[in-house]
């Protein structure tokens, strides 16, 4: 799956949520817990780079992919307002 379409789930699971949806509940609890999961998903993955191997840090990347979708989304914010922005910082050598 790529961003794309796991955001197109995440915006799907936001608008119509369902009770067995982890997804539609994270976001129904607010942005404060968004974030918090955020942030222990970004120590996860420091925690992974630093000795937990290669496997587990892909597992906590695309983890931390996951809740910051879920970020953008609650904020309806598409990830390609992310792309945007780094295509405009990205600079070709001259």
């Amino acid at each position: 799956m790529n961003i794309n379409e796991l955001y197109a789930v995440i915006c799907e699971r936001r608008d119509h949520p369902s009770a067995q949806s982890y997804t539609a509940r994270l976001i129904a609890q607010g942005e404060d817990e968004i974030v918090k999961k955020v942030g222990e998903e970004a120590v996860e993955v420091i925690l992974a780079a630093k000795g937990q191997g290669d496997q587990r840090l892909v597992e906590e990347v695309a983890d931390l992919t996951y809740h910051v979708l879920v970020l953008l989304a609650s904020r309806g914010v598409s990830p390609d307002a992310v792309r945007a922005e780094l295509e405009k910082r990205h600079r070709p050598a001259q």
